[in-house]
Order: C-alpha cells, then sequence, then structure tokens
C-alpha cells in the first residue's frame, strides 16, 4: 500500500465566483482530475491499525455548527433499528457527545461531535450487521434514493475534499473572499493526521477510480460551490485533463 509524499507540484486555476463577484475560487486541479475513489470495504485499512473496518469513521464526526447538527438530527429520526446497529444505544445515552478537551487545539472551544460506542462511531453499523457495514445515515440515503450529501454530517460528505476560506487584501486595499477547493490530506486532520496508520488521498491503492474526482463528486462540488461554479469548475478540469504529458498530475495516479 505505498503512500505518496505529499509536496510533488500541483496546478491551481482561479476563477471569479459567477454567483459572487466578491469571491474567487481557488482549485487543485492536480486533485480533482486524480482517479481517488473511496474504497471502504475493498480495501481501505482504516486510519489505525487495530481498527481496519472502521476506515475513518473511528473519531467519530465533528459537527460544522448548529445548522449541520440539527439537519442530522432530523435525518437519525428516519433511522430504524433495521438500519441502525446502535440505535437500542442512542435511546439510553444519545448519540452526540462534547469533544473531548485534551484533543482541543489551544485557544479553542470543544466542538460537539457524533457520539463513540464501542471504539467507533455511533453510526457506524459493524461487519456482520444484517443491513450492511458502514455509515447507518449512507444506508439511509441509499434505500430511500437520495444522495449521501443530504443525509450525513457535512464533515463526511465533505472528506476527503476540503474547502477553506480567507479574506485577501489586494495592493489597492480592496477585499475579496478566497475559496479554495483541495485535497483533504493528512495535514487537514492536524497535528495527529501524521500519526494516522493509513490514509487513502495520497495512497496509490485508492487511485483506480472509474472517474476523475470533479466528476465521481459533483453532487458534493456543487453542494460546496454552486452549480454554476461547478459547471465552469468541469470544463477547466476537462482541459487539463486533455493536456498532454504527465506534469502536475498526481503523484498517486502515476504508481
Amino acid at each position: 500500500m505505498p503512500e505518496v509524499l505529499l509536496g510533488f507540484p500541483r496546478a491551481f486555476v482561479e476563477f471569479v465566483d459567477p454567483a459572487d463577484p466578491d469571491q474567487i475560487f481557488r482549485c487543485d486541479l492536480t486533485w480533482l482530475t486524480s482517479h481517488w475513489t473511496c474504497i471502504f470495504g475493498r480495501g481501505c485499512a482504516g486510519i489505525y491499525a487495530d481498527r481496519p473496518d472502521d476506515g475513518c469513521c473511528t473519531l467519530g464526526a465533528h459537527f460544522a455548527d448548529q445548522k449541520d447538527e440539527r439537519r442530522v438530527r432530523r435525518e437519525v429520526r428516519q433511522l430504524s433499528s433495521e438500519l441502525w446497529q446502535y440505535k437500542p444505544a442512542a435511546r439510553t445515552g444519545g448519540w452526540v457527545e462534547t469533544e473531548a478537551s485534551e484533543t482541543v487545539r489551544a485557544g479553542e472551544q470543544p466542538g460537539r461531535k457524533t457520539r463513540v460506542v464501542d471504539g467507533a462511531c455511533i453510526f457506524l453499523n459493524r461487519p456482520g450487521f444484517p443491513a450492511g457495514a458502514g455509515c447507518a445515515l449512507h444506508l439511509l440515503a441509499l434505500r430511500q434514493g437520495r444522495h449521501h450529501v443530504e443525509t450525513k454530517p457535512d464533515v463526511c460528505w465533505q472528506l476527503p475534499i476540503r474547502r477553506q476560506f480567507r479574506t485577501v487584501t489586494r495592493h489597492d486595499e480592496t477585499t475579496y473572499t478566497e475559496v479554495t477547493i483541495g485535497e483533504y490530506g493528512r495535514e487537514a486532520w492536524g497535528p495527529g493526521g501524521h500519526d494516522l496508520d493509513w490514509y487513502c488521498t495520497a495512497n496509490t491503492d485508492a487511485h483506480h477510480g472509474r472517474l476523475p474526482v470533479y466528476r465521481s463528486s459533483r453532487v458534493e462540488l456543487i453542494a460546496l460551490m454552486g452549480d454554476e461554479a461547478y459547471q465552469t469548475l468541469a470544463g477547466i478540469c476537462a482541459e487539463f485533463e486533455a493536456r498532454p504529458g504527465d506534469l502536475m498530475r498526481h503523484a498517486a495516479d502515476a504508481l
């Protein structure tokens, strides 16, 4: 399972958000045209060696904000015991907990997250569960013919796409919002990311998808960028793919 070292050359593109002239998207073409694909249950080794069946669900999911938590709460009400292995545990102890103080960065307040039960997220159905292993909220979306963007916490459906915001000041002292769309690599997890025993985004085993990321994650990218911006991005990605040579391609794709 060779994992390439990050720091290889990448290509970025910047363009004005068609829906907001005060916002500029900065997108990692190297990542978005890579052939990464989620291999949960198909070779994923899990982020910790002693829990290979968890994927990246061992730690539970941190909610982005109250809106994110409220949306997930509406979905949780639809989960039956048939779809959710740990529903009995949620009835007795709840499914939300406050982040442990020792994991909080200096100056930050503990956040709210999905509860960890038996070593992993309470929504993770374990191997052998009749409805299938994996996220119960993901399973709910599949059963109802919906996309999991609607049912899972923001951090779960976004991973491993990373969206970052920053305010940029031009030389004339005007400002704009820069929105970066890129790869959620190890460093995005914070200091603990480098201690993960296995991680997928730069792992060659996870770079054999049939479609490039900008196409396989179309729904997620539209949710993050808006439809007009996504259409602009998709056109740029297609042009980038058509360029000859391997310069600026994702290193994990090349092996």
